[in-house]
């Protein structure tokens, strides 16, 4: 079984490259996309369409609803599921997707958490009534750790309690003790270059065909079903609609807002990529299939 990861900014042609790949390589795709994880958030994310979801099959693509809460952890178990899955199948694994912090989980690992008693968790949920209150017990034991945590964010506040009240220990010194080991020992990484002109060309195609598929509806929907408190209606492509719905821009200029917000995700997708990813390999988007194409046939 081989594995290997297209990477690229948002609007590249990844998932299209992923596909043609997959079937000519008879593999699986796990996709690493913040957005494709959720049901019903189909036109905002851009996910494949059900056509191509029928073609090959996904792996973190409507795994959930958008109410829901999703990690880096959840993000593993889920790749050991595809990968199991994958490998009973005797097929190959394409990793694909713009949100490459979860590529970046997969290669440096996760640190290892305790096991929490009863008497532990039972704890927590009596803290965790006054969330306030929790939040300043975790920031005056780690005030640095916390920082990076929002007093509203209950999800983490709720497993670094765990992790304090279980080990004696703060979250700094748990992980200090407790590094990262890597999921994905040796990974095959393509990144794809495109010109950045070109980049926009195809951001602008792209938004205007989301917004003429029906986005604002979607939007509207999903406002009316789960709200907008969580960290799916956050999303580019879901706040510039939210914005339009409550009257405080043109539906033109919303248009403008996204593509615009998109470009710059896209800029900050490829800094990361390249910092991040000193060993992918860098080519364009008409050369990759051959250069995934010879490394399949080198490892046959």
């Amino acid at each position: 079984m081989k594995q290997i990861a297209i990477i690229g900014p948002t609007a590249s042609g990844k998932s299209d490259l992923a596909i043609e790949t997959a079937l000519r390589h008879n593999a699986n795709i796990l996709s690493i996309d913040s957005l494709s994880i959720y049901k019903e958030i189909d036109i905002a994310s851009a996910k494949p369409d059900a056509e191509a979801l029928a073609k090959v099959k996904h792996f973190g693509i409507n795994e959930i609803d958008p109410d829901a809460h999703f990690s880096v952890a959840i993000f593993i178990e889920l790749y050991q599921k595809a990968l199991r899955q994958t490998r009973e199948e005797e097929k190959n694994l394409i990793i694909v997707g713009g949100t490459s912090f979860y590529l970046k989980s997969l290669t440096t690992g996760l640190s290892e958490l305790p096991e929490y008693s009863r008497q532990t968790k039972e704890r927590t949920a009596k803290m965790l009534s006054d969330l306030q209150q929790a939040y300043a017990y975790l920031r005056e034991r780690d005030p640095a750790y916390m920082r990076a945590i929002e007093p509203t964010d209950a999800y983490r506040i709720e497993k670094m309690l765990l992790l304090v009240l279980e080990s004696g220990m703060s979250p700094t010194e748990w992980f200090n003790a407790h590094p990262p080991r890597p999921v994905i020992e040796k990974l095959d990484i393509f990144d794809i270059e495109v010109d950045r002109t070109l980049l926009r060309e195809r951001i602008i195609k792209r938004t205007r065909k989301m917004v003429g598929s029906g986005l604002i509806d979607e939007v509207a929907m999903l406002e009316q079903k789960y709200g907008r408190d969580h960290n799916a209606m956050k999303a580019i492509g879901i706040v510039e609609v939210l914005a339009f719905l409550d009257g405080e821009c043109s539906k033109e200029e919303m248009i403008d807002t996204i593509i615009t917000h998109t470009a710059q995700l896209a800029k900050r997708q490829q800094t990361f990529n390249r910092t991040q990813f000193s060993e992918a390999v860098p080519a364009e988007l008409n050369v990759l299939p051959q250069l995934i194409a010879d490394l399949f046939s080198k490892q046959e």
